[in-house]
């Protein structure tokens, strides 16, 4: 498993472009007798356990692809790999962990297929492209990807899961499980605006509508949206403007600013609640100024929620997985597109800890930060999850 993961640690590949990954991957499937599918959502793959007698139907889920991340020098199977992403050459890293579920779900896939005759039911294995997006096709484009458009090619189409599960690991105590029950991480939307005014000199405002100073009064707005007009009691909110970009000249008001933002919300109402007083806040302080706005937000991920019955009924298991080093898990502000998954089917998302013993877990780099480090003995940890979640769920009467 280890060296599973430090071949697809040092070879990575970006979303909807995993196909050394995925070669990988249906190779070992293959060799267990399972039967595989390729090409599922582009550069999925997906296999089949099954058990000696007929029973449920169980899915458990991996994610494959990295990120247009710089990995520094350190490590002896660091990434030296670039890639495309969106029509520009980058460096590419497994910055999130990607490399590490991968191979931890080829290792359950050997255990599970050992022990295919005291199995009840079968195993869908969904090795996934394209989590952390497209590096091929631009958000807005209407295109599908990852966990949506595998399911889109008719994942389910044969039989929908009676249970799915995936793993995540995070910064935390090195083997540690953790999870919640309901809302688990955030739903995403994305936020962009366009603040039209009227162009003229920058040393005579007066005869201009100035844009710029009308996208800093709607940055401001948007976060008295949240702070006002979201039910923070029901569920917590937020709205970021990641990108500004406007003016030619220092001396030049611009014609237009356009800024784009994330919403992260964990609930449907407030959900869509935030989205009609965002729309109203931005079009309403642009107006007040003389200009004009237009304001788009396209859904990209709901939130992942697991199903209360099932994480009750897994606690026990994952506490023996883990060998009682559990805990209850914190809201991420991360979002994820296993919630098309556990839309689909109850499900259960899961972290594991690999933050190295000795080192605090709030001071270790966070995923997505080319720091971010793996310890690989929690590994095991996440194998015996995983494994045993299955496994559990199909024998159990």
């Amino acid at each position: 498993m280890i060296a599973w993961r430090r071949d697809i640690h040092q070879h990575p590949e970006l979303g909807e472009q995993e196909t050394r990954t995925a070669a990988l991957v249906a190779a070992h499937l293959t060799k267990l007798g399972l039967e595989v599918t390729e090409g599922v959502g582009r550069t999925g793959v997906v296999g089949i356990l099954k058990g000696a007698k007929p029973g449920r139907l169980v899915a458990l889920r991996a994610d494959m692809d990295a990120l247009p991340v710089k990995e520094p020098e350190g490590l002896s199977f660091a990434s030296r790999e670039r890639g495309i992403y969106h029509g520009t050459e980058v460096d590419v890293m497994h910055a999130c962990g990607h490399d590490a579920h991968t191979a931890m779900l080829m290792a359950v896939a050997e255990v599970l297929a050992g022990l295919r005759d005291q199995l009840r039911g079968s195993v869908m294995f969904i090795f996934q492209p394209a989590e952390e997006g497209s590096s091929l096709v631009l958000p807005g484009q209407g295109a599908s990807w990852g966990a949506k458009r595998m399911l889109e090619d008719g994942l389910f189409q044969a039989g929908t899961p009676d249970a799915v599960f995936a793993l995540h690991v995070m910064p935390g105590a090195s083997g540690e499980l953790s999870w919640r029950s309901g809302a688990t991480t955030a739903a995403s939307d994305m936020l962009d605006i366009r603040v039209t005014g009227s162009q003229g000199h920058g040393g005579m405002p007066w005869n201009t509508v100035d844009p710029v100073v009308t996208a800093a009064q709607v940055i401001m707005g948007v976060q008295t949206v949240v702070s006002r007009k979201a039910n923070l009691a029901r569920s917590p909110a937020v709205v970021t403007i990641g990108t500004v970009n406007g003016g030619s000249g220092p001396n030049i008001v611009p014609e237009e600013v356009a800024m784009t933002g994330t919403i992260r919300t964990y609930d449907e109402q407030v959900r869509e609640t935030l989205r009609d007083d965002l729309i109203r806040s931005v079009e309403g302080v642009s107006a007040s100024a003389g200009a004009m706005a237009e304001v788009s937000i396209e859904p990209m991920y709901a939130s992942t929620i697991n199903d209360p019955a099932l994480a009750a009924r897994m606690a026990p298991v994952l506490e023996r997985a883990a060998d009682g080093k559990v805990a209850a898990a914190e809201l991420p502000g991360a979002a994820e597109d296993f919630s098309y998954f556990a839309q689909a089917a109850p499900g259960l998302y899961v972290f594991l800890g690999v933050t190295p013993e000795g080192q605090d877990p709030a001071t270790a780099a966070p995923n997505h930060n080319p720091e971010f480090f793996v310890d690989e003995s929690a590994l095991q940890v996440g194998v015996r999850a995983m494994a045993m979640m299955a496994a559990d769920y199909l024998l159990q009467d």
